[in-house]
């Protein structure tokens, strides 16, 4: 193995943030300063890619730049020759000390006029003469030893100590890509051409290693990397990683590569990043036979290679890629045969490490050892990690000989990978699962879990199939099965994301009879998401048609609830069975609009779960409290549920727990912690592969952009929700984000717009949205038809709309139906509705509701002439509008009360400061955020990449910042930052 840099580095654009940060300090140093540097990482970490950012981003004077080649350099100073070449030198290196004074004195005239930089990649494959002298002059570039502004840049590989040429300057250690580096490294590969799915398992096999990222993409074809075809297995395959690490690592004497090998082998059984020392010493000393009869090597502890590190007692590779290709590039009879060692040599041959080097070390299945695997993967008390008993669960079934068996096994670990948050793999398994054939129960139990994926993460249409497909494989005579309960509900949650209201009601009754209903409600087996922000049905037609009511409104919060979509749990435990009849009385009774029926259960819900610390209990208590308007009580369950999942590391319920935080916080006007608590739950949801509950996410931080007034960021994440909702069936986000797009509209004072897009979505016909979320909509259709002049098209909605405030289950939609009251009311009745309206917003918290009804009383009451009172009206919508950072609607309150005659000014007033103004506070949280980044060096691309936004974005937000603080130039803006910053500004 040589060590060289891999061809066809990637071409690394680094992205805003530290690892940027600390580049642009170091090239800054060496422009103004000079110096030397030794570059390290592992083959194919980006040592190339490094120097040739260093010599784009070095603008202040010359670069030379000069790459190794081995069989260019066998000869004494060859090296040394190529890099005087490189300066235009001609003259003879003489053979004597005297080389080492010639290159000084190039490198002084060089650097007279100005700053110099000079880069050598792959130093260590220079001839021992030539690395010497180029040793000895760094030392003096460092220390600045009569040779000034001249900087000095040496790659060197990262997987073997730093040899002692280069051992008295400071290192810089290119760490493994992150995982947005990485997602960018490849959008700018494919042009974008790549599915998400392939994309995110690409980044996932390659662990950071940018060559090793390049070389699995072009391994693939078109139709493989957008998703057509399966991928290859394994992905990573023994050729790909020798050829990315340069050939297969095996050190430098005889008995290195039995060490190496054992090394990775242990690793792989625990799943860490090294191994005991004392186990891979007794297994290599012979504690384990040998498939060609030999007698094991001789006693004593083998000396590490220097491939490997000593940590602590342990041992583990300098590089992580060097590992993979050790273990990979092995023969298979001798990975068989070091497994059998460390297996003999582990102390506790009962343990889920032992028994994984016992199966790879079998030949062929093996249904006693697979047994094993199974009930040591199942003893959670073991302390096991949850990922080494999914690998476990896996090497069972592989194991395996009996298919039905099998099958059950390969299910069992596709539900472990489901709840890690690992759906890709889950769905493999699965694919694995129904290969061979199985019984109904075992079949019926993996379509059960595909459709939790689906709902998650596909087409909800398709999930639902999965689930009726389900539940038909799992029921059978007697009662049924808490996995056939699962089934059906599941089916009904698929139906209710799509908005099919009828489906969702059929699915709750699926396999039930009248003389099953409990209290008029019949049951069904769990609550997920979409209950929580069940909608009622038209009250009327409940006591008129028993056999169909008709849909009436949304029981939930006016920002929408994603408490109301959810999927259904992958928890494989079975909850207390109280608590699923109380969540199936109260869902049902909420579907049909009876909330005198679903108080009571749901109120046992949300008690029972607050001892709890199963997440999945937690989830239920917080979406029975948003069902019930106890906001409070679902934000601590949610916070409890989150903090739960997180422990018991199921991220498949984190995105889902974020999502129940971020809508209580919009029902209880948090606006800030909603977007807060959505921006995280974005970042999980897309670390778990839930597209679905991404695009939830998505709308939720739509909506607290329209009532931030951040029109961009409204447009971007509401375009990213239809995206996902239009291609899944998801009713209900399509809703919320069109809705979000309305608001925006309407707080920028445009109400034709805002009714256009609202009007079919809420009133009757078949174009109208959700059942379950429509009503949501209904105020703010409201307000823009009646000051767009079109107040008759809101009449019938209005009176819908009582019918749902009338059930008292939303604190905020009594005062919300007298401000639209008072909108289409005749102006001798429409000021007592004002007042009322507010005596109601009194009585609830939220600043944001009230602050649009103040604003539209004090619109009302300048238009009568009535000023005094307008302007003390628009005066408290202001203060209001600000305090809940709602600067758009805030700069609207301003414009009334200067057409009042009131100049507001300072704080409250909701513009923007005058051209000049140094004060970085009155940017947005957005705006902030890319200052700072700009600040770094950023680039606008770069900045839209680190924001997971786009572009165009970033163009407009950063004018925004230039307009707010007076500013002309990025310059300046750096300055203004950086001052801000020394000054404790708030950024």
């Amino acid at each position: 193995m040589t060590g060289q840099t891999t061809p066809g580095s990637a071409p690394l654009r680094y992205r805003a943030g530290p690892r940027r940060q600390t580049f642009a300090t170091l090239l800054d140093g060496l422009r103004t300063d000079g110096g030397a540097h030794v570059v390290t990482g592992e083959p194919g970490g980006g040592r190339t890619a490094f120097l040739e950012f260093a010599a784009r981003a070095f603008r202040a004077g010359p670069v030379w730049h000069v790459r190794a080649e081995p069989a260019c350099f066998p000869r004494p100073h060859s090296g040394l020759r190529t890099l005087l070449r490189a300066a235009r030198h001609a003259g003879r290196v003489p053979g004597d000390g005297a080389a080492e004074e010639v290159l000084l004195d190039v490198l002084r005239a060089a650097s007279v006029r100005s700053p110099l930089l000079v880069c050598v990649d792959d130093a260590h494959l220079w001839d021992a003469a030539s690395r010497a002298v180029l040793g000895r002059v760094a030392a003096r570039v460092h220390t600045a030893d009569d040779v000034h502004r001249v900087g000095l840049l040496v790659t060197v590989p990262g997987h073997r100590p730093v040899e002692r040429e280069w051992a008295a300057l400071p290192v810089l250690q290119l760490a493994p890509l992150a995982p947005g580096d990485a997602a960018g490294l490849l959008h700018d590969l494919t042009d974008g051409a790549v599915d998400p799915v392939v994309r995110d398992e690409l980044v996932t096999e390659a662990q950071g290693n940018p060559a090793l990222l390049l070389a699995l993409a072009h391994r693939l074809s078109p139709a493989q990397l957008r998703g057509d075809h399966a991928l290859p297995r394994p992905l990573a395959d023994a050729g790909t990683l020798t050829a990315v690490a340069g050939g297969c690592p095996s050190g430098r004497r005889p008995d290195d590569a039995e060490l190496l090998l054992a090394v990775a082998a242990a690793m792989r059984a625990t799943g860490e990043q090294d191994a005991e020392a004392a186990l891979v010493r007794r297994a290599v000393n012979g504690a384990g036979g040998r498939d060609d009869g030999t007698s094991p090597g001789p006693s004593g502890p083998p000396q590490p290679p220097e491939l490997l590190a000593v940590p602590g007692g342990r041992l583990r590779f300098r590089s992580l890629l060097l590992g993979r290709a050790v273990y990979a590039g092995a023969p298979s009879e001798r990975r068989r045969a070091v497994h059998r060692s460390l297996a003999a040599a582990h102390p506790a041959p009962r343990d889920v490490p032992a028994l994984l080097h016992r199966s790879w070390a079998a030949p062929g299945p093996d249904a006693v050892l697979a047994a094993e695997l199974e009930a040591a993967a199942a003893d959670t008390s073991s302390g096991t990690p949850p990922a080494l008993r999914r690998t476990a669960r896996v090497r069972a079934a592989e194991l395996t000989p009996d298919d039905a068996l099998r099958a059950r096994r390969y299910t069992a670990a596709a539900e472990q990978a489901l709840l890690a948050g690992h759906p890709a793999e889950a769905l493999r398994l699965l694919d694995d699962a129904g290969s061979r054939p199985a019984p109904a129960p075992v079949r019926g139990r993996a379509e059960l879990l595909r459709g939790r994926v689906l709902l998650a993460d596909g087409p909800v249409d398709d999930a639902r199939e999965s689930f009726l497909l389900a539940a038909g494989l799992l029921s059978g005579p007697g009662p049924k099965s808490a996995r056939s309960e699962a089934a059906v509900l599941g089916a009904a949650d698929a139906a209710w994301a799509a908005g099919d209201r009828q489906g969702c009601l059929r699915a709750l009754t699926h396999g039930t009879h009248e003389a099953h209903e409990t209290h008029g409600t019949r049951e069904a087996h769990d609550v997920s998401a979409p209950a929580a922000v069940a909608g009622t049905l038209d009250l009327r037609a409940v006591d008129a048609d028993p056999t169909g009511p008709r849909e009436a409104a949304p029981r939930e919060t006016p920002e929408g609830s994603s408490a109301h979509r959810g999927a259904t749990p992958v928890q494989p435990s079975v909850p207390p069975p109280a608590l699923l009849r109380d969540h199936r009385d109260g869902m049902r009774a909420v579907l049909l609009g009876r909330f005198d029926l679903a108080a009571a259960p749901l109120t046992r819900v949300v008690d029972r779960g607050r001892p709890a610390a199963d997440p999945e209990r937690l989830l239920r208590s917080a979406a029975a409290a948003l069902m019930l308007g106890d906001v409070g009580a679902a934000r601590r369950a949610g916070a409890r549920a989150l903090a739960s999942a997180r422990t018991l590391g199921t991220a498949a319920l984190e995105p889902r727990a974020l999502e129940y935080l971020a809508y209580a916080e919009l029902r209880a006007g948090r606006h800030q912690l909603a977007r807060t608590h959505a921006e995280e739950g974005l970042r999980a949801a897309r670390r778990a592969g839930q597209r679905n509950t991404a695009a939830h996410h998505h709308a939720v931080l739509a909506l607290a952009a329209s009532i931030e007034g951040e029109r961009a960021r409204v447009t971007e994440h509401a375009t990213a929700a239809l995206t996902t909702a239009r291609r899944h069936g998801l009713a209900q986000a399509e809703l919320l984000a069109q809705w979000a797009a309305a608001r925006a509209d309407l707080g920028e004072g445009r109400p034709e717009e805002a009714a256009d897009r609202l009007g079919p979505l809420v009133r009757p016909g078949a174009r109208r949205g959700h059942f379950a979320v429509w009503m949501l909509a209904v105020p703010c259709f409201v307000e823009a038809a009646a000051l767009a002049g079109r107040p008759e098209d809101a009449r019938t909605v209005v009176e819908d709309f009582a019918l749902w405030a009338g059930c008292g289950a939303d604190p905020q939609a009594a005062a919300q139906l007298l401000r639209c009251r008072a909108l289409l009311a005749a102006p001798e009745a429409a000021d007592e509705l004002y007042l009322s309206a507010l005596d109601r917003h009194d009585e609830t918290s939220g600043d944001f509701e009230r602050a649009r009804t103040e604003l539209l009383h004090g619109k009302w009451l300048r238009r009568r002439r009535r000023l005094r009172e307008a302007r003390a009206r628009l005066g408290e919508a202001l203060v209001d509008f600000e305090r809940c950072g709602a600067q758009l609607w805030a700069r609207q309150a301003a414009a009334e009360l200067r057409a009042g005659g009131v100049a507001p000014s300072g704080p409250g007033t909701g513009e923007p400061r005058r051209p000049g103004a140094r004060d970085l506070s009155l940017l947005t949280p957005q705006q902030l955020r890319i200052a700072r980044c700009v600040a770094e060096g950023a680039t606008n691309r770069e900045v839209a990449l680190s924001l997971s936004v786009s572009t165009r974005t970033v163009d407009y937000h950063l004018r925004n910042v230039f307009a707010t603080l007076g500013v002309r130039s990025r310059v300046e803006l750096v300055r203004l930052v950086e001052q801000a910053e020394k000054t404790g500004a708030q950024l």
